[in-house]
């Protein structure tokens, strides 16, 4: 069962000493890593490297996908497709985004999306951006008080833009939840 997304919004392509960075960061926080291409891993991340101490009973090596692109790296199309029905992303996070980081789980426990949202603060830490995180209506509220938030949308669907430290105390409320 496929798990949940998380967006990466970049301000400019990464450079290549900031993609060894981000390759470097993902070997250190998994126990399994193969590099499909530059800029796209598929990881399994060991939930303690990522300081989840509770598991609920499943492995702590959870399945991730992440995939860098935009002009110059990994799928063009599929960057250019995603921000086709967008709203100008500028008025909200203040630049227009020329690459992403799209970082997405395979299964969908509470582990993985704690995990996931823990794995793509600290891909921000390394590379910067701003997270895109689609919402549920009844999650606005909670999201909207929290550290880190950048904007929220209500239309044409519910979305927070934030910081790496907005991902770290979304995950910490509980019964956390990312869309799927």
């Amino acid at each position: 069962m496929a798990g949940p997304v998380l967006v990466i919004e970049l301000a400019e392509a990464p450079s290549a000493a900031a993609i060894q960075r981000l390759r470097d960061f993902l070997a250190c926080s998994s126990s399994r890593l193969e590099e499909k291409r530059v800029g796209e891993y598929d990881i399994h991340a060991r939930a303690e490297s990522l300081g989840i101490a509770n598991t609920g009973g499943v492995d702590g090596h959870r399945p991730l996908l992440v995939s860098l692109m935009g002009p110059g790296i990994g799928d063009e199309e599929i960057f250019e497709a995603e921000h086709a029905d967008e709203a100008d992303q500028r008025p909200l996070i203040g630049f227009t985004p020329t690459h992403t980081v799209d970082v997405l789980t395979f299964c969908d426990s509470p582990v993985d999306h704690v995990a996931l949202a823990l794995l793509t603060a600290g891909i921000m830490d390394v590379l910067g951006g701003v997270a895109n995180a689609e919402l549920r209506q009844d999650q606005v509220p909670i999201v909207s008080g929290l550290p880190g938030v950048v904007a929220l949308m209500t239309d044409p669907w519910p979305a927070a833009y934030g910081s790496a430290e907005f991902l770290r105390a979304w995950a910490r409320q509980p019964g956390f939840r990312l869309l799927k």
